[in-house]
């Protein structure tokens, strides 16, 4: 538990400062630890919490047409199938091909960060910008973890990093409501999960007030280098570690 309470004061240090990246941070951690269902138990009633908070706060920042058209729309089509799919709990490739997807998006968003002067006026095609979205909305289901793909879209339609970040986290709480649900329908949010949550809110706290003094003085694209490298890191681990298994 302290290890746990760790990671997700880290990771939540991460979502309050750049809108995104508690759940693919702490699931990609913490499975090394727990299986995932029990992670994304925990984990996703207090993230809400955290998302509501940001919405909230920073509502006039919010950019509700894009909520509505590439959060709810598109992504929340890849959602549905990403539950259905979530119910397939108990097989160990999931954590293989969880832990697949967070090397290439860590690679890719770091690639992207490297080449950020050239690409932040490349706007996806039509195409691509589906694809990717339905895609997040899948690995969203199944992993409440959709950030990388989602950043990897909205990255070049919104500049401003308050305006991206309270949007993000709009599109958050709403589709997490139904993996919540998703969550009591497999049996696995219950009494022993909400404990859990309960104390991984002290590290919500803490994370809240570190990531609030990030957003406002640290250089976003340097700490987004560090997360997505740490992450490429424990994701290849993860991977090795399920496949020799």
């Amino acid at each position: 538990m302290i290890a746990l309470a760790l990671i997700v004061l880290f990771a939540f240090a991460v979502e309050t400062m750049a809108g995104f990246g508690a759940t693919v941070i702490t699931v990609t951690l913490a499975s090394h630890l727990f299986p995932i269902s029990e992670v994304l138990s925990a984990l996703v009633p207090v993230n809400m919490v955290l998302s509501g908070y940001l919405v909230v706060r920073y509502r006039r920042e919010v950019d509700w047409p894009i909520v509505r058209r590439r959060g709810l729309a598109t992504m929340g089509a890849g959602v549905l199938v990403g539950l259905a799919l979530y119910r397939m709990h108990g097989h160990e490739w999931m954590k293989a091909v969880f832990a697949a997807f967070v090397v290439v998006l860590s690679a890719l968003e770091l690639v992207r960060l490297r080449r950020a002067p050239r690409e932040a006026v490349a706007p996806l095609s039509v195409t691509a910008r589906t694809t990717a979205l339905v895609a997040a909305g899948v690995i969203h289901g199944v992993f409440a973890c959709g950030g990388p793909l989602l950043v990897y879209v909205l990255g070049r339609e919104i500049g401003d990093k308050g305006r991206f970040r309270a949007t993000l986290s709009a599109i958050w709480l709403l589709l997490n409501g139904a993996l919540v649900a998703n969550l009591v329908l497999a049996g696995h949010l219950g009494r022993k999960s909400l404990q859990t949550s309960g104390v991984l809110l002290v590290s919500l706290g803490l994370g809240v007030f570190l990531g609030e003094q990030a957003h406002a003085r640290l250089p976003e694209a340097r700490f987004r280098v560090t997360v997505f490298a740490l992450l490429l890191i424990a994701g290849a681990s993860l991977l090795m570690r399920t496949l020799l298994a």
